[in-house]
C-alpha cells in the first residue's frame, strides 16, 4: 500500500521526541525484518521488533548520557518504499559527542513498516560501544 510524503514525514518525525518515539514503533510490524548493515556491535538481521529494539536502540541508549536524539533530514517516498535520512546526536557516558548519520530504506505494507535496511557509520557505533559499554556485558 502506498504512503504519501506528508504521512511519511509525520511518521518519521515521531522519532525526534522521546515522548512520541513509541508511536513510531507502533507502526512497525511485530515481525519486522530489520537489517542493520555493517560489521559492528549492533549489525545483523532482526525478525522481531522487540529483539531489534533491545539489540540496537536500547543498547545504544544505555551508553549515552541523555538518550539518542534523531532529526529527520531528508525523506523520499515512492509507493510502498520510504527512504529516511536522519542525524543521531547525543553524548556518550564518557562525555564524547555521538554524531551519526542514518539512512533507513523501509517497505510499508498497509499501515505498518514490515522491512528496513538501515545504514549508519559503523566506526562510530563500534567506537561508542567499545568505550562506553561495561566489559562484562553478554550479548
Amino acid at each position: 500500500m502506498a504512503i504519501d510524503r506528508s504521512e511519511g514525514e509525520a511518521l518519521f518525525r515521531l522519532l525526534e521526541q522521546p515522548e512520541t518515539a513509541a508511536a513510531f514503533f507502533e507502526r512497525v510490524a511485530d515481525d519486522v525484518r530489520w537489517t542493520v548493515m555493517g560489521t559492528h556491535p549492533i549489525s545483523g538481521t532482526y525478525t522481531d521488533k522487540a529483539r531489534f529494539a533491545a539489540a540496537t536502540f536500547d543498547r545504544l541508549r544505555a551508553v549515552m548520557r541523555d538518550g539518542i536524539h534523531l532529526t529527520l533530514t531528508s525523506l523520499f517516498v515512492d509507493g510502498d518504499t520510504v527512504i529516511a535520512e536522519m542525524r543521531a546526536r547525543s553524548t556518550t557516558l564518557e562525555g564524547a559527542p555521538y554524531d551519526n548519520t542514518l539512512c533507513w530504506v523501509c517497505r510499508i505494507d498497509g499501515d505498518r513498516i514490515v522491512e528496513v535496511r538501515a545504514y549508519l557509520d559503523s566506526a562510530m557505533v563500534t567506537w561508542t560501544v567499545e568505550r562506553n559499554e561495561p566489559r562484562d556485558r553478554t550479548a
